[in-house]
Order: structure tokens, then sequence, then C-alpha cells
């Protein structure tokens, strides 16, 4: 089959993405336009402003994307679109843009989850390092390609994807069937999402925005155990559902499945009780007065303006976050019998997280996969490989499809 190339664009929240992939497996270009200093003096993202700075970039980044990957409108063979979840008018902003270069170029155009996009994001990594040792295998005139694709990973199903940003935290079982994939939802978050709650925290912390990546640098020079938290009790049943969580039995019909839902709005709460107990909040603001007058805050400005209390909070907080998603994660590993994880997401970038997920899966006989950094946060490549099954199945979207700020996959 030729190869066939896609035009991703991802505008689902503060990111204008536009990438070009090919098959589905090999990254061609990949460009994104951050708005973090937009929202950052709102300490989150503001969607009116999001709609704005979406509509300012998405041409030229689209323009960047197609000359990085020595292509034109006219080359690539689809294109490619987030329909939700997000922000309403951001996603807006690129299905339209991606319905006028369908319309005017007579492409296919295909809809993609967000969610599954970010699922998509650890096949692609796999995808491209599987080309890239049968490249260097070729090129040394090694083995047959029988004896290169047993080098390549094998996937053993159902996969436990693990998608955990500032919008989403979501549990997976993936099944692979033919070229395309299927999903059950067996876990998502009652209240805050994960990343939600680190920039809440940050933000509460006089931290900046975003607050992931600020508590993932500071959290290294405080103690996580200074700080109890307890863990999260979800003991009633999920209206939106009807099943209840974390049940014993894996078998019968849809709501006896086991649930392993997570909450991290008292985390949240707690933090905040903890600053007031521990009249915090003139340090806080002394922080943040600190750190709005410098443009660029480094790791030594922040610790400037830190202190082993702030410290040792940030590091409890984070650690007890992370021990709460490996649990549950692992806890529901064990009820599906699943020999693969996948943990994806812009919280799957936290070092942390990464360093538990691979101690406690390497413990318990998992095999587990996140994106590289490149690809954990919001992107286009993640977009364009998630279309990809849908070209072969020719699952192309109407013209008159509408963003979904609320989608489930």
């Amino acid at each position: 089959m030729p190869a066939a190339y896609i035009l991703g664009i991802e505008s689902s929240c503060d990111e204008t993405a536009a990438a070009v992939v090919r098959s589905g497996e090999q990254v061609i270009s990949n460009v994104v336009a951050s708005q973090i200093a937009t929202h950052q003096p709102y300490g989150g993202v503001v969607p009116e402003l999001a709609s704005r700075e979406h509509l300012r970039a998405i041409v030229p980044v689209v323009r960047q994307a197609l000359a990085e990957a020595k292509h034109t409108y006219s080359s690539v063979d689809a294109i490619a679109v987030t329909q939700g979840p997000g922000l309403a008018g951001a996603l807006m902003v690129g299905i339209s843009y991606a319905k006028a270069l369908a319309f005017a170029l007579d492409k296919p155009l295909i809809a993609v989850n967000h969610l599954e996009g970010h699922i998509h994001a650890v096949l692609l990594d796999l995808r491209e390092n599987d080309l890239r040792q049968n490249d260097m295998r070729q090129n040394l005139d090694l083995p047959d390609k029988k004896e290169r694709q047993k080098r390549n990973h094998e996937l053993q199903f159902p996969v436990l994807a693990l998608v955990v940003s500032g919008g989403h935290t979501h549990l997976y079982l993936a099944e692979q069937k033919g070229e395309s994939w299927t999903y059950e939802n067996v876990g998502h978050t009652r209240d805050d999402a994960a990343g939600e709650a680190f920039d809440k925290v940050a933000k509460l912390l006089g931290l900046g925005y975003p607050g992931g990546p600020i508590i993932d640098r500071l959290a290294q020079h405080g103690d996580p155990r200074a700080v109890k938290f307890p863990p999260a009790q979800i003991k009633h049943r999920d209206r939106r559902l009807g099943a209840p969580a974390g049940t014993a039995s894996a078998l019968g019909s849809d709501a006896d499945r086991p649930r392993f839902d997570f909450s991290y709005s008292g985390i949240k709460t707690a933090v905040l009780r903890y600053v007031e107990t521990h009249h915090m909040q003139a340090a806080i603001e002394l922080r943040r007065k600190a750190l709005a007058n410098i443009h660029k805050p480094s790791l030594e400005d922040y610790l400037a303006h830190g202190d082993p209390q702030t410290l040792n909070l940030i590091a409890s907080f984070q650690h007890a976050i992370v021990e709460d998603l490996a649990a549950r994660t692992l806890a529901a590993a064990q009820a599906f019998d699943v020999a693969t994880l996948f943990v994806t997401g812009g919280v799957a970038a936290n070092s942390e997280l990464r360093r538990t997920f691979e101690r406690n899966a390497s413990s318990e006989g998992l095999a587990v996969y996140f994106p590289s950094l490149r690809l954990a946060t919001d992107n286009a490549a993640m977009i364009a490989a998630a279309a990809y099954p849908k070209f072969l199945a020719k699952d192309f979207a109407a013209m008159d499809f509408s963003a979904e700020a609320g989608m489930r996959l």
C-alpha cells in the first residue's frame, strides 16, 4: 500500500498545532504554537482568549507544518482535525479551517477524538522506534524482515490506557480489531482532573501557570512525606454511569463491571486548609508579586522565593496524586488481567509519575509505555496518527459535523 500523508490539526485548548504524519507511524513535521504567555496573567486558560489566539495562529502554524514536511496543501492525502472534547470555541477554529481546506482541496476530512489521539501518541512513538530499529538493521545488512520484526514491540491486548492531563483523567481498556481500535471506559475523575489539580494548587501557592511543570521541578527539592494526605474515598455510585466504584466482580452486565474512578478535589481542598492553618498566605502573596515581575522565572527564581515548608507541601501533594494514579491504575490492570499499560497525556510528562509507574508496573510484571515528552502534551501528530485507521476504513466526516466539547471515547 502506498504511503498516506495526513495533515493533522489540533485546537482543543490552548495550543494551536499542525503536523504531517506518514501512514500513522512517522512524524514528518510537528508544529505547536503555545498560548502560555497569554493565559499566565490569569492563572489558567481563558476560553475567549484561547479562541482568539487560535484564529491568529492557525494559518501560519499549518503553513509551517507543511513547509517543514516539504509538502503542499495539494500533496497531503487527507486532513484530520480534533472534534472534541475541549473548549467549544477553540475546537470550532480548527474544525472550520479543516473543513475549508478539505472542501477547497477536495480531500477526505477525518474527525478525531482528542482522547484517542493521546493513546495513539504512545503507538506513534512505538512505531517510530520500530522504524528506526529496522532502518538501522537494514543499513547494517542484518537479518531479514521476519527476523527484524521480532525486535518490534508486540503489545498484549487488551491494553489499559491511562489518559491524564489538565482536563482529563480516564482509564480505558483498548482493543485492536483489524486496523481499528475500540475502547471501554473503566474509570474517570468524578471532579477535578489530575492536571487541573496541579494547576489549581500552583495558583494557590503563587507559582503561576501552567502548574504541572513548575510543581514537578520544585517537588524534587522537598520531602514527599512531610505532609500526610489521606487517599480519596469514593463510595457512592457514579450517577452518570450507574455503576459502583471499584466493585469486585468483573462478570455480568456492564453495570457490574468494576470501575476505578478518581477524585482530586479533596486533595486540592486539603492543600488550602494546610495553607490556612499554617498561616502561609502572606508568604504566598509576596511570592506571587515577586514572580510576576520576572518575565520567565527560572528554577533558581522559584527556589529563591520558596521556603522548606512550601517545598515540602509541594512534594507531598505531587507524591499523593502520583501514588493514587498508580495505585488505581494497577488495581484496574489486575482486575482486568491486562499485561500492557499506556500512560499518556500532559501529566505523563511528570518525572515522578514516570518513575513510579515504571517501578510499580515492573514489580507487577506489566509492560508500561509512555509517549515521548514532545508527544505527551497536546499536539497534532497524535491527531494525524489516530486518523490513519479511519483513513484506511474510509471513515470520513460529513461536512456538517460540529465540535463536541464533552465528547466521549
